[in-house]
């Protein structure tokens, strides 16, 4: 008795560092080990790293396609914040300066970016070669640039540049200047199209030509902007009767939006007493578009993260049959004075150690790829393309002839609009994920060593 006083006060006397030392003793001999009838800790480990890895891996991906759309969205075509006055029902026009008298006013409100006046319409373009297109013309201001960073870095022009100075000038996206079949300096003809709504119900539609001159070829990221916009000088869109005045506000931080929205309705209300004006944020503007990205990232999140369920359940089979394999020795601990939490730590901390280090080493492999994604795509392709030259000369020999086989491309750019894999790495979704790969191993050798309460000392060590 007095031995075994002696080695209880060993094991788990002497506060809490030597209970804690003990535990993580016996627990990391029970990782080493070989088990009978078990599978191996390391390939928990591995599943927990394979998970954690290919769940950080697409949603970086997925981040930098969704984010790529939403910010060529938000910094070119509607702003985040948009100030509008509504078709007017009556056959003769708004006074065209109301809007233009507030933005001032609306430029000095805290977190104010920008305030940019615009006018947009729908035009047939035409050019010396190539079909006729359908594109949304906008009037900008010749500066917009210059108090506009967000526009000025989503927009890459290819040939020309900004300039909307010159009288006539007109800026092209680069697939609508392809299917035109126009260059730098090309002259186009712009028809646009000013329906007049009266009270005659047979009225028709103003017809209007214009010649311009394509001054700047661009790319937005976002190939509907690129295909079917155009932008030319605001006093040339009023000219050719581009629809109704709008007011584009950017933010200094987009996610203030509600807040300034309500900082800027009561300006509008004391400047245009009596106008209905209607103001839109970049959320109400677009929620469908954003509702469908939403669910599509978090539908990929649900699919990719079955893979913490699956090896969370593989985890809890084998902490559970663990258990029943240390019955003994759990008595046995259990007779030198252990606690039923203390004997129920050892398992746990088995958990802990694989949900921790998988979820580590799949984590540091995740930011690896992702930050050089491209990259790994590039010579994944080369690998690839290898075998197939391979096999091309293969059957050249073989056959007589070489079958054409084109090069394989994970991305490729006559399917996808991107010159380069994006990638975005959010870190709130990083921790997200390293949470969920870590408490995958814990709570599954949490509830795999609820037994060791049930276990008897004395059942245990009868038959001993």
């Amino acid at each position: 008795m007095k031995r075994i006083a002696v080695v209880q006060k060993s094991l788990w006397g002497g506060g809490i560092l030597p209970h804690v030392r003990w535990i993580g003793f016996v627990a990391s001999r029970y990782m080493s080990r070989k088990r009978r009838n078990s599978p191996s800790p390391m390939l928990a480990v591995l599943g927990i790293a394979t998970g954690v890895l290919a769940l950080t891996v697409i949603l970086a991906v997925m981040n930098g396609f969704q984010l790529g759309f939403i910010e060529s969205i938000l910094e070119i075509a509607s702003y985040h914040i948009r100030v509008e006055e509504p078709v007017p029902e009556a056959a003769e026009p708004k006074d065209p300066s109301s809007l233009q008298d507030v933005m001032f006013p609306l430029s000095g409100l805290p977190g104010i970016g920008s305030v940019t006046p615009m006018r947009e319409f729908y035009g047939l373009v035409r050019g010396n070669r190539g079909e006729p297109q359908v594109a949304l013309i906008r009037g900008l201001p010749p500066d917009v640039l210059e108090h506009d960073q967000g526009m000025a870095e989503k927009l890459v022009f290819e040939a020309g540049s900004f300039d909307l100075r010159t009288e006539g000038s007109l800026l092209l996206g680069a697939e609508l200047a392809r299917r035109l079949s126009v260059g730098l300096g090309d002259e186009i003809t712009l028809v646009s199209v000013a329906g007049l709504l009266g009270d005659d119900p047979e009225a028709s539609a103003a017809a209007t030509d214009s010649s311009l001159t394509v001054r700047g070829i661009f790319r937005s990221g976002f190939y509907e902007y690129d295909l079917g916009w155009g932008f030319i000088n605001l006093d040339t869109a009023e000219t050719l009767g581009g629809g109704a005045l709008f007011l584009g506000i950017k933010l200094k931080n987009r996610w203030q939006d509600s807040r300034a929205a309500g900082l800027i309705r009561p300006v509008l209300a004391a400047s245009l007493p009596g106008e209905p004006v209607v103001l839109s944020t970049w959320r109400e503007y677009n929620r469908a578009f954003f509702g469908a990205l939403r669910t599509e990232k978090l539908l990929m999140f649900v699919v990719v993260g079955l893979i913490f369920i699956v090896v969370g359940l593989n985890i809890f089979q084998a902490q559970r049959r663990m258990v029943l394999e240390r019955r003994e020795e759990i008595g046995l601990f259990r007779a030198l004075g252990a606690g039923d939490r203390a004997v129920r730590l050892v398992f746990v901390w088995d958990g802990f150690i694989i949900g921790f280090t998988g979820a580590g080493l799949g984590m540091a492999l995740g930011l690896l790829i992702a930050t050089h994604i491209s990259q790994c795509f590039t010579a994944l392709e080369a690998g690839v393309n290898g075998i197939i030259h391979g096999l091309n000369s293969l059957a050249g020999v073989l056959m007589g002839h070489s079958p054409d086989l084109e090069d394989f491309a994970v991305f490729s750019p006559a399917i996808f609009y991107i010159k380069e894999i994006p990638s975005r790495i959010i870190p709130q979704e990083v921790f997200l994920i390293y949470l969920f790969g870590f408490l995958s191993a814990l709570l599954a050798a949490w509830f795999a060593s609820g037994k060791v309460s049930r276990t008897r000392p004395a059942e245990v060590l009868r038959y001993e």
